[in-house]
């Protein structure tokens, strides 16, 4: 984490985000159009791809060995 930290402290980190605020500025200005048609596409990618990163995560409460009371 604080790898992450010193790069957006750095000069080279504050130049990188201006450019993506700036980028996304200009899509949203000029292309909100397009931007618009892709978000239903975008909100039905984040369905698998939450399955895919919260797997294994299914112990809702019990731990290893212990039988979930009904």
């Amino acid at each position: 984490m604080s790898q992450v930290k010193s790069f957006l402290g750095s000069p080279a980190g504050l130049i990188a985000c201006l450019v993506a605020a700036s980028l996304g500025i200009y899509l949203l200005a000029f292309h909100l159009a397009h931007v618009v048609l892709i978000v239903p596409y975008l909100a039905l990618m984040t369905c698998p791809l939450m399955h895919l990163m919260h797997r294994g995560h299914h112990h809702h409460g019990a731990h290893d060995g212990e039988s979930r009371e009904p």
